[in-house]
């Protein structure tokens, strides 16, 4: 039999970030939430850090043209996947009134688009595409095999003039019932000729829906990392991205493009909490990322199955997801009769207070506990015996304090924001509260902890349980805090903590 540690060196479960993972294709899972997608049944992604919204974008951008419900149907990346978020560009900016940034998504969704399809059919236009052509030139926004980066860039500097007709070289012609046509000067249609005109949005983004319906063709437009794009803009965040769902709702009158937008949760919580006219539309069209144990399961034994020269030495091929894993791990981490099974011993440990369950958590467990158990194996080596685990509790147990430590400050504190100073507050506390530490360790009248409290469960910091509080176990560890009750227990002493 080989070393432990051999068989541990052969075991690559892959990157938890989906934009560095070069073989997520090959152990992606696709959940109810990617069926949704696909079979139109959803815009709009919504999900917590670590979820996998950018994992979903990935297989379709990758897959589409190999889906048969996508026959007829491209996929145009709308942002740059890595770099600087292009949309930073409009923080710097400044703060603009949200239906100018209603104009400029509009605007900007029009020339994308429409670029792209001009220079896929560069050559060969249908009359609808060379109006279009004729209309971008106008309105100074026909940009050739342009990444989306400099496409922004050229609408966020028309701020003010969007949808203004400045070309010379080409005209707007508009007839007496109010239509309008597009060209060079010398083809131009009959009508009232005009190089001042201001066209209306609708008029322009109808004829980019009639060039695409012309080719036979559905556009899905995708916008990601929005939750990144305005980071030390947080005047110009809310009103940007409200403008972008009031547009997206605009554009749902056009049948030949759709806006796919993946936004985390939180976000998408605060664009739309305090009113938002038509809410019901977006949330009929908007699907929630939620994983069940048995997907994470499943997605963890995916990437294991990955490396047939570990399943071969450890005589895990051709088993269920629970025999692979109930070889890699020990039964129970903590031994006791009222003490979980591994499998729910971390699931636990990686859920937040609103019982989100990020994939990225167990793999980076799990990855964690891997790298422990092989110091531990460099310093006393073990020979591989079936009967016994390859990573062992203790190595798991490093591995949560690990990812707690981590996780409190790329994920807790690093989203935050103002709350960071009060979450500080239960640095080196106690796991459970009451109203009244709460009030303490807060210095807060009882009063007004609601107005605390609530943000702080809303980002799965607090949870309540039974009429108090808790901290969940992933960020305890990373914060120093223990198990137990910050308050004198009332009555019976508590059960032990099956935490």
């Amino acid at each position: 039999m080989p070393a432990v540690k051999e068989l541990l060196r052969r075991l690559d479960l892959g990157n938890s970030v989906a934009e560095f993972d070069e073989q997520l294709e090959e152990y992606f899972v696709e959940t109810e939430t990617f069926r949704s997608l696909i079979n139109n049944r959803s815009d709009i992604i919504a999900g917590d850090k670590g979820t996998g919204k950018t994992a979903a974008f990935r297989i379709l951008s990758k897959r589409y043209a190999k889906i048969p419900e996508l026959r007829n149907v491209e996929v145009l990346t709308a942002f740059n996947p890595q770099g600087n978020p292009i949309f930073t560009q409009l923080g710097e900016k400044g703060p603009l009134e949200e239906a100018e940034y209603v104009r400029l998504w509009k605007a900007y969704i029009l020339s994308l688009a429409g670029n792209w399809l001009l220079d896929v059919y560069d050559g060969e236009f249908t009359a609808g595409m060379g109006e279009l052509d004729a209309l971008l030139r106008g309105l100074e926004a026909r940009e050739q095999t342009a990444p989306p980066q400099n496409i922004f860039r050229r609408i966020v500097g028309k701020v003010g003039g969007l949808f203004a007709w400045k070309s010379a070289e080409t005209q707007v012609a508009i007839s007496p019932e109010g239509s309008y046509t597009f060209g060079p000067k010398v083809d131009m249609a009959t009508g009232e000729k005009r190089n001042d005109a201001s066209i209306p949005v609708e008029v322009a983004l109808r004829k980019l829906d009639e060039s695409l319906r012309e080719a036979n063709l559905t556009l899905w437009i995708a916008l990601d990392r929005l939750d990144e794009a305005f980071h030390g803009f947080k005047e110009v965040e809310i009103p940007a991205l409200r403008g972008l769902f009031r547009a997206y709702l605009d554009l749902l009158e056009f049948n030949n493009f759709r806006l796919k937008l993946f936004v985390r949760r939180d976000l998408f919580r605060r664009v739309t909490e305090g009113g938002f006219v038509n809410l019901t539309h977006i949330n009929a069209r908007k699907f929630e990322i939620i994983w069940d144990e048995e997907d994470l399961l499943n997605l963890l034994c995916r990437r294991i199955r990955k490396n047939n020269d570990f399943c071969s030495s450890a005589e895990i091929n051709d088993v269920s997801d629970q025999e692979i894993f109930d070889k890699l791990f020990p039964d129970q981490v903590d031994q006791g009769t009222r003490k979980p099974k591994t499998w729910t011993w971390a699931m636990r440990r990686i859920r937040d207070g609103n019982d989100i369950k990020p994939p990225r958590n167990l793999i980076d467990l799990i990855e964690m506990a891997k790298l422990a158990q092989l110091r531990t194996e460099e310093r006393e080596t073990r020979q591989y015996s079936s009967d016994s685990p390859i990573i062992e509790a203790e190595s798991l147990r490093r591995a949560l304090k690990q990812l707690s430590e981590q996780r409190v400050n790329d994920t807790l504190l690093a989203e935050a924001g103002q709350l960071s100073p009060i979450i500080e507050k239960f640095r080196g506390g106690k796991a459970e509260h009451n109203d009244a530490s709460l009030s303490i360790a807060l210095s807060t009248p009882i009063g007004d902890l609601r107005s605390i409290v609530k943000p702080l469960q809303e980002i799965g910091f607090l949870e309540a349980v039974k009429g108090n509080y808790k901290v969940p176990t992933l960020y305890r560890e990373g914060l120093e805090i223990t198990q137990g009750k910050a308050f004198p227990d009332q009555g019976k002493a508590a059960a032990e903590d099956e935490d």
